[in-house]
């Protein structure tokens, strides 16, 4: 791995994750992590990269993947990570090391993803791929390829999406966990929905919740980085599935599961989520509570820096086109405009 490519690369193409992807499925796990080098890596280093992820995830969630906390992951990568890699460590240590070194780089590319630095993405998550091959960590490649599904789709590849998430859930079947496998069928039903299918779209959202019921909250078994995905965000994805599928009946039905998240926590996923739910009141032509959702998630979003946060605002505005010239309407275009940066 080398530093200086950490933050390097040009536009997105879907094509270049084809190489990495099809080595990841023909062998995703190298059989020896062990390495002679400079300093020795113990424990205790482990468990710094370790919080590092641990508080990028929540500083993510809470302000979005433009706040200066999360993206300082970067910095962890650079500055401790990486020279970490060229010391001296068991295959055991190797293995945690390349690991926890995995997900950093999923959380850079993640969070670069959310600001729309979609070639940086890119590269962070094909980095992720080949050190959870390097750590033997089938699981996290598992769940690092289905982001790399997620980016794709929301670049509007959503046929390679498709290959992808069912890739991901084919090779990790015995090795990874129910839930880190529902995610995968999660993130392939979404795909679905983008093609406009709605018989494999529902096909791979009932996988995604049977898998669920097989979860086991307090297993020990379970990495950290899936513990988010419950029965509440699928509920969640459901409705923006249906959403995406037109179908406001369904989407509202899905959304009337899904348990309310605390703002102060997952402050982008609520703003999304009634942006989400707000456009499905609208296809269902119920313009009132359409807009008074769409209010409340400009209110939550305004502080959160997200650019996949301003795409289901934009989805929004583009629900409102035939009320358009209602001054409620104009009114909440003109207040997107200012205040998210949104232009209907």
């Amino acid at each position: 791995m080398n530093r200086r490519d950490f933050l390097a690369g040009s536009g997105f193409a879907a094509s270049a994750f084809t190489t990495p992807v099809t080595r990841w499925l023909v062998t995703p796990a190298d059989e020896t992590a062990g390495h002679k080098g400079g300093g020795q890596v113990g424990r205790a280093d482990l468990d710094e990269l370790r919080e590092a992820a641990d508080d990028a995830r929540r500083w993510d969630s809470k302000y979005g993947g433009g706040n200066w906390k999360a993206n300082s992951v970067t910095d962890c990568l650079d500055q401790r990570a990486a020279p970490l890699l060229q010391g001296s460590f068991s295959d055991e240590i190797g293995r945690e090391l390349f690991s926890v070194t995995a997900e950093l780089s999923r959380l850079a590319g993640w969070t670069a993803f959310d600001v729309g630095e979609h070639e940086v993405a890119q590269r962070h998550f094909i980095q992720a791929l080949r050190l959870a091959r390097a750590g033997g960590d089938v699981p996290l490649g598992c769940y690092v390829l289905t982001t790399m599904a997620m980016q794709s789709l929301m670049r509007g590849f959503a046929s390679e999406a498709v290959d992808m998430a069912q890739g991901a859930f084919e090779r990790a079947k015995g090795q990874a966990v129910p839930r880190v496998l529902a995610f995968t069928k999660l993130i392939e039903a979404r795909a679905h929905a983008r093609e406009n299918d709605p018989r494999a779209a529902s096909r791979a959202l009932k996988m995604s919740e049977d898998l669920l019921d097989q979860a086991k909250d307090d297993s020990g078994d379970e990495p950290a980085w899936i513990d988010f995905y419950h029965h509440a965000r699928l509920s969640a994805d459901a409705a923006e599935i249906f959403r995406d599928l037109k179908n406001p009946k369904m989407a509202l039905a899905w959304n009337q599961q899904a348990a309310a998240m605390p703002t102060g926590v997952f402050t982008r996923s609520v703003g999304m989520r009634l942006a989400i739910v707000g456009t499905a009141h609208l296809q269902a032509r119920d313009l009132d509570h359409g807009l008074e959702l769409g209010n409340r998630s400009v209110d939550i979003l305004a502080r959160v820096q997200s650019s996949r946060a301003k795409d289901d605002v934009r989805e929004f505005n583009a629900a409102l086109a035939p009320w358009r010239r209602e001054p409620a309407v104009r009114e909440f275009t003109h207040r997107t405009r200012k205040e998210l940066g949104v232009v209907a």
